[in-house]
């Protein structure tokens, strides 16, 4: 089915630090230009609007940081429900940092049907 305005994302990409999901927003755009597969990257530093609106159109791919994703789902601006592909780039990273327990609660409203790549 297409993708409707408040439909949260197929694809969710968690990565440590903005500067790396940002890099892979630029690979995913390279990829998705020619098929039309919509993304956004949040991530905290900047302001929300922008990523708060990306989100309530809809996209395809929603790359993000722990903590700016778990900002998102507390104001209800997106939700996991439809995620199937969970991608935890820097996953031992993200551990040693301290991100576990924003791990755990992201993961908690994915269903549980997913397929998860941890790299």
């Amino acid at each position: 089915p297409y993708l409707q305005p408040g439909d949260g994302p197929i694809v969710l990409v968690i990565a440590p630090t903005r500067e790396l999901a940002v890099q892979i927003q630029q690979e995913c755009n390279k990829f998705g230009s020619s098929s039309k597969i919509k993304n956004t990257c949040v991530y905290g530093g900047v302001p929300k609007r922008q990523q708060s609106e990306d989100l309530a159109r809809g996209v395809e791919i929603c790359i993000c940081t722990p903590g700016r994703m778990i900002d998102m789902l507390s104001s209800n601006k997106t939700n996991l429900r439809r995620v199937t592909y969970l991608v935890l780039d820097e996953a031992d990273r993200m551990l040693d940092m301290g991100f576990e327990p924003q791990l755990r609660k992201i993961v908690s409203q994915i269903r549980p049907d997913r397929q998860t790549l941890i790299r």
